[in-house]
């Protein structure tokens, strides 16, 4: 577990400004999600998280460490601890699930046998056991899910960020799905940063939830208070 700060953050993404004087503090082991609308600056949230952008001002810290500061990386991705899921998949077509799995383990020159162990446990944790050596194109949406997931988690993250990951499944999937992150973050004990714009699976999933609009906070609170807050329908 980790816990991870942004510290009054200002970022802009493709020339646009996307958060503006962000301060947020995850405690290690929680679930925070990020509710928003499209464009509202939550996906630059997890890229500043995951170090693939830095702050134009402000900082970004896991536990004791600034990992980007005022326009500079401090921590590569790779040095973060962490793990994503993104809102495609990301799959490569040409790769087996085993290795899409290995790929990052390999990286990091984990020995052959404990590599080839934990890819076992994950994929059996995952229930993809027996589609080791399917390719994606051979899997449906939510297998495809299932392999971004444990491909995420096999290196056993202390931080995961995941960016709309349900969005393209369809209701009764979603839910599976739900329950089973739910179940592994429990079971692996990460800290989650979770990003949607759909109110259901923020309160079914997060432990605290940030509303974003315009690239800066307008609400937070635990799930019972952002429900109480909500306008009557």
């Amino acid at each position: 577990m980790i816990a991870l700060d942004f510290k009054n953050v200002w970022a802009s993404y493709r020339s646009r400004p996307a958060v503006q004087d962000f301060s947020l503090h995850l405690k290690p082991g929680e679930r925070l999600v990020l509710l928003g609308p499209s464009g509202c600056g939550k996906t630059t949230v997890l890229r500043l998280a995951a170090g693939f952008l830095a702050p134009d001002r402000g900082a970004v810290v896991l536990d004791e460490s600034v990992a980007a500061k005022d326009g500079r990386l401090i921590l590569e991705p790779e040095q973060r601890g962490l793990g994503m899921v993104f809102q495609d998949f990301a799959l490569w077509p040409h790769l087996s699930v085993h290795d899409h799995l290995a790929f990052g383990l390999k990286a990091r020159g984990m020995p052959k046998a404990e590599r080839e162990r934990r890819i076992a446990e994950m994929l059996r944790l995952v229930r993809l056991d027996s589609k080791a050596n399917a390719r994606p194109g051979e899997l449906s949406g939510g297998q495809q899910q299932r392999v971004a997931l444990a491909r995420a988690l096999v290196t056993e993250p202390k931080l995961l960020l995941m960016d709309e990951p349900l969005s393209s499944l369809d209701f009764e999937l979603g839910l599976e799905l739900r329950r089973e992150i739910l179940a592994l973050q429990e079971r692996l004990g990460f800290t989650l940063l979770y990003v949607t714009h759909n109110l259901d699976e923020a309160f079914a999933m997060a432990q605290r939830i940030v509303v974003m609009r315009e690239g800066a906070i307008v609400r937070m609170g635990s799930t019972a208070e952002i429900k109480t807050s909500m306008p009557a329908a």
